[in-house]
């Protein structure tokens, strides 16, 4: 693994830019230039985080039916272009591919100087942290997958992700069998008992510690499950200093916990797919169909390789500035996906406002109380 641990915390007297995005998917050729607007602003950070949503292998070996081939793992070359340098794994599609699309992922991300937590060959791996030191400052990483499959979960034995187990409990709203119904989630506690420990290790190795979760709703604007706030305020508890969700594939709203900031959801950011157009008559693919039924929107055609909601055009790439040791900063860079499946920057203008005020919106609407304000080209979020 890159940049494992070694040596104690050193105080960090210096300067560093952290910067992360949502999911991504590199399932087209040519990856590099689905970043062709979005690399200045990466390669301006000193530690960038993104979430690699799907395994890559030219295996042909699948665990499951799935509507979504396994990427080349050459497509990757985008993130070293892009100026990733921490790439996130735990995630529901990991295990997809099996041992193949695990190991293939792994190695091709370290043979690339690209450090991965998350995923690995057992659970130890998977549950093993990052701790990049830049500047005099040390940041450490972990990253825990929140909505299963078990399947997907790494053992002493198996490979596969680290995780936290949701439990799920349905109460009937009605007297009425099948009837509507109100859905109560939580962390089994062992599971998160475990994640919380590895946080509790960490915390006295490193300056800033972060923890990326793969949780919420999916294709959802705005909900969040009961342990969405439950998971990401026990692991504050337990020492990480800034929270970055993934998964739901559509922004959530932004919370201030004990002056730790919580991206309840970043997004998609570069998540292309091959999709067949459909013809007329065809019938609807399961992912189409999925989208029409539980989601209740339509796939945009003009949006070819982005299948997904429409409000998950807008996107953001969080940024904290860490000084001395600490956070000083944490804030966002609005983007909007336009129809080639590219994150274009966006500043203080129209269509960034759009941005601003649609995550303004999601975050009130979901009860949270993150508040925002521009600075110059950027959003800053109040920390107090």
């Amino acid at each position: 693994m890159n940049d494992r641990l070694q040596g104690k915390r050193l105080e960090g007297a210096n300067r560093l830019k952290v910067l992360a995005v949502g999911d991504l998917i590199l399932g087209m050729p040519d990856p590099e230039s689905y970043f062709r607007y979005s690399q200045p602003i990466l390669k301006s950070g000193d530690v960038v985080i993104g979430q690699g949503e799907v395994p890559y292998t030219r295996s042909t070996f699948r665990t499951r039916p799935t509507v979504i081939s396994a990427p080349d793992p050459d497509n990757m070359r985008g993130l070293t272009f892009a100026g990733f340098n921490i790439i996130t794994l735990a995630g529901n599609l990991i295990w997809n591919y099996g041992l193949p699309g695990i190991q293939d992922t792994v190695e091709w991300l370290h043979d690339h100087g690209i450090s991965t937590t998350g995923a690995g060959m057992n659970i130890d791996e998977a549950r093993r942290p990052i701790l990049v030191e830049r500047h005099g400052i040390r940041v450490g990483v972990l990253d825990y997958n929140c909505v299963g499959p078990r399947e997907a979960w790494a053992s002493p034995e198996k490979a596969g992700c680290a995780y936290i187990s949701i439990l799920t409990h349905y109460e009937p709203s009605f007297p009425t069998p099948g009837g509507p119904s109100t859905v109560f989630t939580l962390a089994e506690p062992r599971s998160l008992e475990s994640a919380l420990d590895d946080i509790r290790h960490l915390r006295p190795l490193c300056d800033v510690l972060i923890v990326a979760l793969h949780k919420g709703i999916t294709n959802t604007p705005v909900t969040l499950a009961d342990y969405d706030r439950q998971v990401s305020h026990a692991a504050v508890d337990a020492g990480a200093d800034l929270i970055l969700g993934h998964h739901a594939h559509i922004l959530k709203g932004i919370e201030v916990y004990r002056g730790k900031v919580i991206f309840h959801g970043l997004g998609n950011f570069v998540t292309v797919v091959p999709r067949m157009p459909r013809r007329p008559g065809e019938p609807l693919d399961t992912w189409a169909l999925a989208s029409r039924q539980l989601y209740h929107f339509e796939h945009d055609p003009e949006y070819p390789t982005f299948p997904f909601h429409p409000e998950a055009r807008k996107t953001i790439i969080a940024r904290c500035i860490v000084e001395d040791g600490r956070i000083s900063q944490v804030g966002y860079v609005p983007c909007l996906i336009n129809t080639s499946g590219q994150p274009e920057v966006l500043g203080h203008d129209a269509r960034g406002q759009q941005v601003f005020d649609y995550v303004d919106r999601i975050t009130r609407e979901a009860g949270l109380n993150g508040e925002f304000e521009w600075e110059d080209n950027e959003v800053a979020i109040r920390l107090s």
